[in-house]
């Protein structure tokens, strides 16, 4: 995981529109860049709802979120359209942003050990600075959360 305090890795991915992102697009808002294993997947869609009901609070309080997970654009675009969800999904089957920002990792999972996406949060403030950081992603809570961050 990065240290809070540091510059985040600037990255150019294909949204699940096939529209191109760079985080350095985002200067002068705040960002909740998030990491998640899969699209479809029953965590990761509990999280991916959680910030879409809550998507107009976010915008009220300026931030912009990102998910970001190694699937294609054609299967974001499907996860999208599935949940409807109302913020942008970021597309990374080469694992550079996700290796950039260190969250590919050993993982356990029911005593068995992969190496994989660990469920990861940060919160990027206006300037592209770090100032939250959480590797201990409960999925369910991770919207709640982020918004009392904001405040």
């Amino acid at each position: 995981m990065l240290e809070i305090g540091t510059k985040a890795p600037d990255f150019e991915l294909l949204d699940q529109n096939g529209d191109m992102h760079r985080l350095s697009d985002y200067t002068g808002k705040k960002v909740i860049l998030y990491f998640y294993p899969k699209d479809n997947t029953a965590g990761c869609t509990k999280q991916a709802c959680g910030f879409s009901d809550r998507y107009p609070q976010f915008t009220e309080k300026g931030a912009v979120i990102l998910g970001v997970s190694k699937d294609s654009v054609a299967s974001h675009k499907k996860f999208e359209e599935k949940y409807g969800l109302s913020f942008t999904l970021l597309a990374d089957p080469e694992r550079k942003v996700i290796e950039a920002y260190d969250v590919w990792k050993e993982k356990k999972n029911y005593g068995k050990v992969s190496i994989g996406v660990v469920r990861t949060t940060y919160l990027i403030d206006e300037q592209g600075i770090i100032i939250k950081a959480n590797d201990k992603v409960k999925a369910a809570d991770d919207a709640e959360n982020m918004l009392k961050d904001l405040d």
